[in-house]
C-alpha cells in the first residue's frame, strides 16, 4: 500500500504540504491561516497512522520497522504535545480555569503547542519563559504571540525554581485561576493521554520494542503506564542527564503503582548534549528522510532514528524482531534551528514564517 494511501483526508492534505523540502515558507502560511481559523480541537480525537518503514538496513538486519506517525495528528499540535496537553485542557474547561501557565525555552515545541492549543480551546496562556525578553522576535515566540499567549521572561537561575514548592505556590498565587503545567507538558494528566498510543497500537499490530525520544519523561511514563509490561520500551535520551530523566519518569509512575520493569532510557545517543549534534547526524537524518519521505528533525525524533540505526549495526535487536518508532512530532524546531543558522534552510522542509505583528 503507498503510503499516502493509508493518511486519513486532512492529513494527506498536510503531508503533501510538509514532505517537500523545496516548498516556500508562503504555502506554510496560507496553511496555518485555515487550521486556526477553521479546524477546532475535535479534531484531535483521531488516532494518528501507522507506517511500514521500507529500507535496506531493515531488510539486512532482518527486522520490520514502523513509525507511529504522531506528527500527523496536527500540522501545529503535533506528535506528544497534543497527547500530553489533551487532558489538561479538559480539566481547565471543565473547571472554568481562565488559562493554563507553563515553562519552557526560547525555542520550546511545547510553548508553541500550547499557545495555539489554549488559542483554539478560548483560554489564556502564559508562558514562563527561561532567557532574555530579545527571544520573543524569534520563530517559536513569536507565533506564541500571535496564538496569543503572554510571555514572561525570567533569568536562568528563577528558571531552575519552577519545579519547587514554594516557588510554584508563589505562581499559582499571582495566577489563581489557572492550571499549572510543568516544562514539557509531563505530569500526572499527561500519562493517559501518551497511553492512548499503546492503546491505538495494541489495536493495530503485533510488535517487540517501541523506540521514544526523551526530554521530560512524560512521554516514556505514559507509555509505560498503558503498557502493562507487554513489550520492550526504550527511550533515546535528547539529553545528557540520564539519571535526572530517570527519576522524572519514576516520579511520575509512583501514582500508578507501576511496577513495570521492560523499560530503560539509552543514554549514549544524545549527541554532545540537548539541541546538539554533528553535520554528520544532519546528514544521516536527512538521507533518511529523502529516501523515506519521512520528516524528521534533529533535536528529538532524529536522534531516535539515528540511535535506531546504530542499534541496529550493533547487532542490539534479534533477527524478525519487530520495531515501532514513536514520532512525537517537533517539526516546528526546524524554524528556529534555521534562524540560528544551526541547519540550512533549503536543506529541510521548515514551518512557515510567524506573521509580522
Amino acid at each position: 500500500m503507498a503510503f499516502i494511501d493509508i493518511i486519513i483526508s486532512f492529513n494527506t492534505i498536510f503531508l503533501r504540504f510538509i514532505i517537500p523540502v523545496s516548498l516556500k515558507g508562503a504555502s506554510y502560511f496560507n496553511l496555518y491561516s485555515r487550521l486556526k481559523l477553521t479546524k477546532s480541537l475535535t479534531f484531535m480525537n483521531n488516532s494518528s497512522p501507522l507506517q511500514l518503514i521500507e529500507h535496506p538496513l531493515f531488510k539486512r538486519h532482518n527486522v520490520e520497522v514502523l513509525i507511529k506517525r504522531d506528527d500527523l495528528i496536527h500540522p501545529i499540535i503535533s506528535g506528544n504535545k497534543w497527547r500530553k496537553l489533551k487532558f489538561n485542557l479538559e480539566k481547565v474547561i471543565k473547571n472554568n480555569y481562565k488559562g493554563i501557565v507553563s515553562f519552557g525555552g526560547a525555542y520550546s515545541n511545547h510553548i508553541h503547542a500550547l499557545a495555539f492549543a489554549c488559542f483554539q480551546s478560548k483560554v489564556k496562556s502564559i508562558g514562563i519563559i527561561r532567557g532574555e525578553a530579545q527571544y520573543a522576535n524569534n520563530f517559536t515566540l513569536q507565533w506564541a504571540s500571535h496564538w496569543g499567549m503572554q510571555l514572561n521572561f525570567v533569568d536562568r537561575i528563577t528558571y531552575k525554581k519552577r519545579n519547587k514548592a514554594d516557588f510554584l505556590k508563589q505562581l499559582q498565587i499571582q495566577y489563581p485561576d489557572y492550571l499549572i503545567v510543568p516544562e514539557g507538558g509531563s505530569n500526572a494528566l499527561a500519562l493517559p493521554g501518551v497511553g492512548e498510543v499503546i492503546t491505538e497500537l495494541n489495536q493495530e499490530c503485533q510488535f517487540d520494542t517501541l523506540l521514544t525520544p526523551v526530554g521530560s519523561g512524560g512521554t516514556l511514563a505514559g507509555l509505560i503506564s498503558a503498557d502493562n509490561n507487554a513489550h520492550q520500551l526504550l527511550g533515546v535520551a535528547v539529553l545528557k542527564q540520564t539519571d535526572y530523566l530517570e527519576k522524572e519518569v519514576l516520579s511520575l509512575l509512583k501514582n500508578n503503582n507501576s511496577s513495570a520493569n521492560n523499560w530503560r532510557i539509552l543514554s549514549q545517543f544524545h549527541r554532545g548534549g540537548y539541541g546538539k549534534f554533528q553535520p554528520e547526524d544532519l546528514c544521516r537524518i536527512r538521507d533518511f528522510s529523502q529516501q523515506t519521505q519521512i520528516p524528521f528533525e534533529p533535536v528529538y525524533s532524529g536522534k531516535m532514528l539515528l540511535a535506531l540505526l546504530d542499534l541496529l549495526e550493533q547487532g542490539f535487536f534479534p533477527p524478525s524482531h519487530k520495531i515501532v518508532l514513536l514520532h512525537t512530532g517537533g517539526i516546528q524546531a526546524l524554524g528556529g534551528l534555521a534562524e540560528r543558522k544551526k541547519i540550512k534552510a533549503n536543506e529541510w522542509p521548515l514551518p512557515p514564517v510567524p506573521p509580522a505583528p
